[in-house]
């Protein structure tokens, strides 16, 4: 037989664990969200410099990297002398989850791809 004092205990420990697992589970699904982020950084770059290879204007390669990368991402394209290789960078931020991880400051994702430019026949 349980004596008075022990009723409820597991109800006191599941409410007092409670907030811990909630906590835990917004860091994990921030931390997923910071992995597909960077998932859409390293695409951006890819399809920025394969545009810009492929002989798109610098315009038309950013603003198609801008439609893969996160938003208010910044995407730039350099080409590297007369080889005709073009190199595009990408940084985005991921902004952590209000609440208990306000205090963490954003994380940065960056990718850079780099692509020979094609040659007409």
């Amino acid at each position: 037989m349980t004596s008075r004092e022990d009723r409820g205990a597991a109800t006191a420990e599941l409410a007092l664990s409670l907030p811990l697992l909630v906590a835990i589970t917004i860091g994990l699904v921030w931390l997923l969200s910071v992995g597909a982020a960077q998932v859409r950084v390293v695409d951006a770059a890819r399809e920025t410099a394969r545009a810009a290879a492929r002989g798109d204007s610098t315009d038309e390669a950013v603003a198609r990297g801008l439609q893969v990368a996160p938003p208010g991402s910044r995407v730039t394209l350099a080409e590297a002398g007369s080889g005709g290789r073009v190199t595009a960078r990408v940084v985005g931020e991921v902004r952590g989850p209000g609440g208990l991880f306000g205090f963490l400051p954003a994380v940065t994702v960056h990718a850079e791809a780099v692509a020979a430019g094609e040659r007409g026949p």
